[in-house]
């Protein structure tokens, strides 16, 4: 099908912190494609080459390793002030979180597509929220952090993660000084900690959004499968692009944090011309084409009963599955578009630490080379080859087949 492009009309809308632009149409399905510069050719040479990839991991790993230490180190601070500790921590926390949003955006040169109401856009950074998201893809998670960087709310922003993740170097340490909700997914063993957690956030000092994936686990046919056996049994419409919502989670989230939130943010994410976006391909400079569509929804809206919630989660979700059969057969969602532009921030961040840690790099390897020992070179060489296993394994905890089983007992309803 071949699609033409047409002059769009665009609105200028302002905010504090950026300028976004509505769009009233856009092609579906494909971009096209420029012939590319011998520039361009050769950058994208660059991006397949192992030895840029791993320099990319390189910094990310030791740049949020010594992140890891600068956030151990404001732990004296809390008991003296909370507040000034959650705040550093916040920006420590964005210094690591923006170099994926950098390689996302940047180096892949993946680009999300926001479709949302114009009117709900200007509240979007100016407000707490319980963002709900997806968990179909391997790089759901890098997208919703586009989102949150759009609005300026990267460094801040929380969200429920299984324990194990809290024990993971890098991004599991910096999860625990940001104040993340860990959850062993044991219902009677979590439920005073969920609740003290989610609590914790009423006094936050920066504005916060609340990520969850209430689908409680990434979705494949196996899951699906056994998730809509769940729905016929109890008698609930099935869902073709979804697993049944778990609800408990949500709902104490919800009861806990009125007065602190404001609104529940739905966003629904897919990828133009079926797509399988990976964590692997974006590090190899594969560009991607997500499309997201946020709708708000004020939390008084939002029942208090627990049965009458669990129900308007699960009419949520029915609506999304409804958008995505829709998507996939026109190629994009209803509504405008809001253009949220990149952050400078993050590139500048992202090559200010990699070129950092590089020439540190370079130097070290230097000083081995000359010092003529064979043993240096050689476990040196080992703990390269011990890096690059590492990072592969990191990877690959990413990849959909690893993800958790279907049912986590604490979001059920």
């Amino acid at each position: 099908m071949n699609f033409c492009a047409t002059k769009q009309r665009q609105v200028e809308v302002s905010r504090s912190r950026n300028q976004y632009t509505l769009e009233t149409e856009v092609p579906a399905f494909k971009y096209r494609n420029e012939p590319n510069s011998t520039k361009m050719s050769l950058f994208q040479w660059l991006k397949g080459q192992f030895l840029c990839q791993l320099i990319i991991v390189y910094g990310f790993l030791v740049s949020g390793l010594l992140i890891n230490l600068l956030q151990i180190c404001t732990l004296p601070l809390w008991p003296i002030n909370k507040q000034l500790a959650r705040r550093i921590n916040c920006k420590l926390g964005y210094s690591l979180t923006s170099q994926s949003v950098a390689i996302l955006e940047w180096w892949s040169g993946t680009e999300v597509t926001i479709y949302t109401d114009p009117k709900d856009s200007l509240l979007y950074g100016q407000e707490n929220a319980i963002v709900i998201l997806n968990h179909n893809f391997e790089i759901d998670f890098l997208c919703g952090w586009s989102f949150c960087d759009r609005f300026g709310l990267l460094g801040s922003s929380k969200c429920l993660a299984k324990k194990e993740l809290s024990y993971l170097p890098v991004i599991g340490w910096m999860w625990y000084f940001l104040e993340m909700v860990f959850i062993k997914r044991k219902w009677e063993e979590d439920k005073n900690n969920f609740v003290q957690r989610v609590q914790n956030l009423q006094d936050y000092p920066e504005k916060f959004w609340f990520l969850l994936q209430c689908e409680g686990t990434r979705f494949t046919k196996e899951k699906h499968r056994a998730s809509m056996q769940v729905a016929e049994k109890k008698g609930m419409p099935l869902l073709k692009h979804h697993l049944l919502p778990r609800t408990k989670g949500f709902w104490v989230a919800v009861q806990n944090l009125r007065g602190t939130v404001a609104a529940v943010y739905c966003c629904t994410l897919n990828f133009r011309d079926n797509e399988t976006p990976t964590l692997r391909g974006v590090i190899r400079g594969k560009t991607y084409h997500p499309d997201f569509y946020i709708r708000r929804f004020p939390l008084e809206t939002v029942p208090e009963d627990e049965a009458e919630c669990s129900a308007w989660l699960h009419r949520l979700y029915q609506e999304k599955d409804r958008y995505q059969e829709d998507y996939r057969q026109t190629g994009r969602f209803p509504g405008p578009i809001v253009k949220a532009p990149r952050s400078p921030w993050t590139l500048i961040n992202w090559l200010a630490w990699t070129s950092f840690l590089v020439y540190a790099l370079c130097l070290v390897l230097f000083k081995i080379v000359n010092s003529g020992s064979v043993l240096t070179i050689v476990a040196t060489v080992a703990v390269c080859i011990a890096v690059s296993v590492g990072v592969r394994w990191m990877v690959g905890h990413t990849e959909i087949r690893k993800s958790s089983k279907y049912g986590v007992p604490l979001n059920n309803n």
